[in-house]
């Protein structure tokens, strides 16, 4: 578990499922993610998948729920795609809508972060869409700066400088 002044990072587990779809449930909070909600029973599933790991060996899938210290509540998720071999982690984070705009996912996403600098990882990655300012400025409070470069429409946003940074990628 990982830890910040108001929230505790816990290891995503399927048991989440129930109270994370109420998190996830406003269609709204989807406009940028994608998708739609998903009913409990379809998050248990997917929280399955990505609890039992990444299917290829040289990719770790490292997922958490986001408890606010008071009053226990889950708020939402973080999460890290991990590539050892690569020195990469994408980071992806989500907020559910009434905790938005309190700091919350910028402070997940760089508890996140500076767990995964300790690890042997040159490069954190996100991806945002262009559109999304409270999701920019989250990359930004992670140290992470926007790319020319784009993926499905969003903007990819990296960490560092030099020749492996942003600005030396092609």
């Amino acid at each position: 578990m990982l830890a910040t002044e108001r929230l505790e990072l816990v290891p995503l587990r399927p048991s989440h499922a129930e109270e994370m779809a109420g998190v996830l449930a406003d269609p709204a909070l989807h406009s940028f993610i994608g998708g739609a909600p998903l009913a409990a029973d379809e998050l248990r599933a997917r929280y399955e998948r990505l609890a039992a790991g990444s299917p290829d060996p040289g990719v770790v899938w490292c997922n958490w729920v986001l408890r606010l210290r008071a009053g226990c509540r889950l708020v939402g998720t973080v999460q890290a795609t991990v590539e050892p071999a690569r020195g990469l982690a994408e980071l992806a984070w989500v907020v559910g809508t009434p905790w938005q705009g309190r700091g919350l996912a910028a402070e997940a996403a760089r508890a996140l972060a500076d767990w995964l600098r300790g690890l042997p990882v040159d490069l954190l990655v996100a991806h945002v869409h262009p559109d999304h300012a409270a999701s920019a400025a989250v990359a930004a409070a992670c140290g992470l700066r926007p790319t020319p470069h784009r993926q499905d429409g969003e903007v990819r946003w990296e960490s560092g400088g030099g020749p492996g940074g942003p600005a030396g990628r092609a």
